[in-house]
């Protein structure tokens, strides 16, 4: 299959048996049979037909940044859309390949004194990881200034979504529904005053910093906020700040992430994830829900 792959996709940057752990936020994963890493949508397309073609599966990962994979890794292909991240400016409006960085995108509204985009200007992440999870930050989110978005259906088919038929709720979005892969995405914006986006962008910058243990690898925020409280103050009150299994802490800084001090595996947050849900559902009766996901087989 390997030298079936190379013939086929050739052109194409593809790597075998390719740990994952190197391209994960959170510094773990097993490994990957087939890595890919296309350039433009006609790579997708190829990847994708092939994939079908052959029964082989495959998904996208994006950048990884509130994922975690497991130690055992993937079969099939991991898409990757590092090389798919042109942004470009059109008027008020930015469209953005799949792959682009949201910080790096925010900081694009921001030289054209484009306003609208300063909420996303921390969240780590690429642009359809963002339109995926409808991220958002500080009461902005990704449906507030979504125009449009450009999807690959499973079947390799390219079509354009309107912003009002997303079905956008808290960290949900229709293409977590029907495993279309978002391709781009428009951003309506408005303009603004460069000064002004900046000082707020700086601001929401420095917040981030007190609050978010940046220093340290991490799957990002772990549980969807419980309606009427905060994950992280749940945690906090249970006691479990700095509670650890294996390489892997509830974060001294702020206990709604979980940071990997240690080489941690994948399986160390599967149970502390686990932990922290038990021991807040016994204390408080509420059950948190998983923000991350956990994908991959055990090791």
């Amino acid at each position: 299959m390997k030298q079936h792959i190379i013939d086929t996709l050739a052109g194409i940057d593809i790597r075998f048996d390719e740990p994952l752990k190197p391209y994960t936020y959170t510094k773990v994963g097993g490994p990957v049979d087939y890595l890919a890493f296309p350039r433009n949508k006609f790579e997708l397309e190829r990847l994708v037909r092939f994939a079908n073609q052959e029964n082989i599966p495959w998904m996208v990962l994006g950048n990884s940044s509130n994922i975690i994979v497991r130690d055992g890794g993937i079969r099939g292909f991991v898409i990757m859309f590092d090389k798919f991240n042109t942004v470009t400016v059109n008027g008020y409006v930015i469209e953005a390949e799949a792959g682009a960085n949201l910080i790096e995108t925010t900081k694009v509204a921001q030289f054209h004194s484009l306003t609208g985009f300063e909420f996303a200007c921390g969240i780590p992440g690429s642009i359809g990881g963002a339109v995926f999870m409808n991220a958002g930050a500080y009461g902005g989110e990704i449906a507030h200034i979504l125009s449009s978005v450009k999807v690959m259906t499973k079947s390799g088919e390219i079509k354009t979504l309107d912003a009002k038929d997303m079905r956008f709720g808290y960290r949900q979005s229709l293409i977590q529904e029907t495993g279309d892969i978002v391709i781009s995405a428009k951003f309506a914006l408005k303009p603004g005053d460069y000064t002004l986006i900046s000082q707020e962008m700086a601001r929401l910058t420095h917040l981030r910093e007190l609050k978010q243990p940046l220093e340290f690898p991490s799957c990002g925020s772990v549980f969807k906020r419980p309606v009427g409280h905060f994950a992280g103050q749940l945690i906090m009150e249970a006691n479990l700040k700095g509670h650890r299994i294996g390489g892997v802490e509830v974060s001294t800084k702020h206990a709604g992430f979980m940071v990997n001090v240690a080489d941690g595996t994948a399986q160390d947050y599967e149970q502390l994830i686990a932990h922290v849900q038990a021991v807040v559902k016994e204390r408080t009766g509420i059950a948190l829900e998983t923000e991350v996901r956990v994908i991959g087989e055990k090791g």
